[in-house]
């Protein structure tokens, strides 16, 4: 790939990240607005109903769905029931702290799962960091503590719930890593629909319905596209640049969610959470960038040792 062309695909991947994380924020704002007059469970249910009618007529127009081309099957494959176990878990402790936090801390919190997913792997892959690496998770990890203030005015215990979601959401991804390279990412999605709607199921079960209007409707209607949305677009961009250079942007979504925190809710953090956030973002963004530069100088070894080979 010329230089131009990786520039003009690193581009597209940026603005496909930032599409992403703001479709999932405003996917999460339009769920915690209904939140104030339907159970979770009701919520769940309504916006997975969407989403998966959404997610398969896409997979029929892309002829995933019938035809000699149909590979729904795949969906029930293990590593990807697993995954969807996985997301949905993640999904429902996420919602349930969203419910009671304000959506940057919520967001902010959930921006951890980098750091979770470096610490992980050392403890669960058996893979090796230096003491530099170690001491960015741990400021990280104290932003997150700035932004949960357990012994603050301001604790609020669902910040713990909104943790734990962090924490599957990195075994998800590393859990990814089990499924075959080969299966189409809408399969992916569409079995974490189906995962996370019955979880609303089960919830429902212990939850009286409400009626719903045709406004509340509309709502999760446009929630379950903006999340959609929000995966397709993920995708879109993990598989059009190059990593080092997109995954920062992650950090995009939470200028979204401070801004509708604001205009909808008048949330603003106290300056605890600020510092808090501060802390996170630079140490999530140095673990992407001292990734890059790493793999920058692993390149340069493999150039050099061609080199000397001739």
């Amino acid at each position: 790939m010329t230089a131009a062309a990786r520039t003009l695909a690193n581009r597209r991947g940026i603005i496909a990240m930032i599409g992403a994380m703001t479709s999932f924020v405003i996917n999460d704002a339009f769920v915690k607005y209904a939140s104030a007059s339907l159970p979770l469970g009701q919520i769940i249910v309504i916006r997975g109903v969407f989403a998966i009618t959404f997610l398969l007529v896409a997979a029929w127009w892309m002829g995933l769905a019938s035809g000699p081309g149909a590979r729904l099957k795949e969906i029930a494959e293990r590593p990807v029931v697993i995954r969807s176990l996985l997301d949905a878990i993640a999904t429902f402790t996420f919602l349930t702290a969203l419910f009671h936090l304000p959506l940057a801390n919520a967001t902010a919190i959930n921006m951890a799962a980098p750091l979770c997913i470096t610490l992980l792997s050392v403890l669960w892959l058996g893979e090796r960091i230096g003491p530099m690496r170690w001491a960015v998770i741990a400021v990280g990890f104290i932003g997150v503590i700035f932004i949960v203030q357990p012994r603050g005015e301001g604790f609020n215990g669902y910040s713990l719930v909104c943790l734990l979601s962090t924490f599957f959401v990195a075994c998800r991804d590393l859990y990814t890593r089990r499924i075959n390279p080969g299966t189409p990412s809408i399969l992916i999605t569409i079995g974490t629909a189906i995962a996370v709607t019955a979880t609303g199921v089960g919830l429902s079960l212990f939850q009286e319905w409400k009626p719903i209007n045709a406004w509340q409707l509309a709502m999760l209607a446009a929630a379950s596209v903006f999340l959609s949305c929000g995966y397709m677009l993920l995708i879109r961009a993990m598989r059009a640049g190059e990593v080092s250079v997109v995954v920062p942007f992650r950090y995009s979504g939470l200028l979204a969610a401070l801004t509708i925190g604001f205009a909808v809710w008048g949330e603003i953090p106290n300056a605890l959470a600020w510092i808090g956030i501060a802390l996170l973002v630079s140490a999530g963004l140095y673990m992407v960038l001292s990734e890059r530069s790493k793999h920058a100088k692993a390149l340069m070894a493999e150039v050099e040792n061609a080199r000397s080979g001739e």
